[in-house]
């Protein structure tokens, strides 16, 4: 049998770090997770419109900080911060802890996993052909700069009795290499005739390894810029009678 594992999961301490970051005495941990989870599935609810990529949650002694990336900023933030304001009430209601709020935008959302397996299962969910909808996705992550994509859709596609897996892929998606920047996301379309789950995987980039960082400085060090000399004009011959 396989053994799948997500890619965030498998190269936590290599290239990847949690998106929950905090340490707290095993007493306590249960209620802290469930608090993450809860400002998760607000945020989430609240501004399903607002392409939210990634959640992070960093806390102190006495402070929740929540990091949000998203694609569209002026939704979070509302006008003159009215929306953002509101959302930290709430979650203050939720957890009963000083929170601050930050907000980080997503330069490039056609490669971002998270947002690419959304986009799908909303367009399932207005009754957009499945295959149009998933190539439509892959060719633009590769046009934006991705080096590998895989989506992958799996439920009663097109209404069909029985449920079937369809996946497409471009590039190279190298999950057997740790060093590899691979994301991964996950989204339900709830359609009339079922839910339908949607994966995507983006490869971004491949970091250099330890060895090969100092030989890549080395060689950059070894190279000297050449400088144009300015050559002086000649003088002119003076012949004799």
């Amino acid at each position: 049998m396989g053994h799948k594992v997500p890619p965030l999961a498998n190269r936590l301490g290599y290239t990847k770090t949690w998106i929950s970051r905090w340490y707290s005495k095993r007493q306590n941990f249960g209620v802290l997770l469930m608090e993450d989870e809860k400002i998760r599935l607000h945020i989430k609810k609240t501004l399903n419109n607002a392409a939210i990529a990634k959640i992070e949650i960093e806390r102190t002694l006495s402070k929740v900080r929540v990091i949000i990336h998203t694609a569209r900023p002026g939704i979070i933030i509302g006008r003159r911060g009215a929306d953002i304001d509101r959302l930290r009430e709430d979650l203050h209601r939720l957890t009963n802890r000083e929170l601050v709020i930050d907000i980080r935008e997503v330069k490039n959302p056609a490669i971002e996993p998270q947002l690419i397996a959304e986009n799908i299962a909303f367009q399932l969910e207005r009754q957009v052909t499945f295959r149009r909808a998933m190539k439509r996705a892959v060719q633009l992550a590769m046009n934006s700069g991705a080096k590998g994509v895989k989506v992958r859709c799996a439920g009663r596609l097109g209404g069909a009795e029985m449920s079937r897996v369809e996946s497409y892929r471009d590039g190279k998606i190298p999950l057997g290499t740790f060093r590899a920047d691979i994301e991964y996301g996950f989204a339900v379309s709830r359609t009339t005739y079922g839910a339908i789950g949607v994966k995507s995987w983006i490869y971004k980039e491949e970091p250099l390894s330890k060895q090969e960082q100092p030989v890549q400085a080395a060689a950059a060090a070894a190279v000297v810029p050449t400088a144009t000399i300015p050559v002086p004009p000649a003088e002119p011959v003076i012949k004799g009678d």
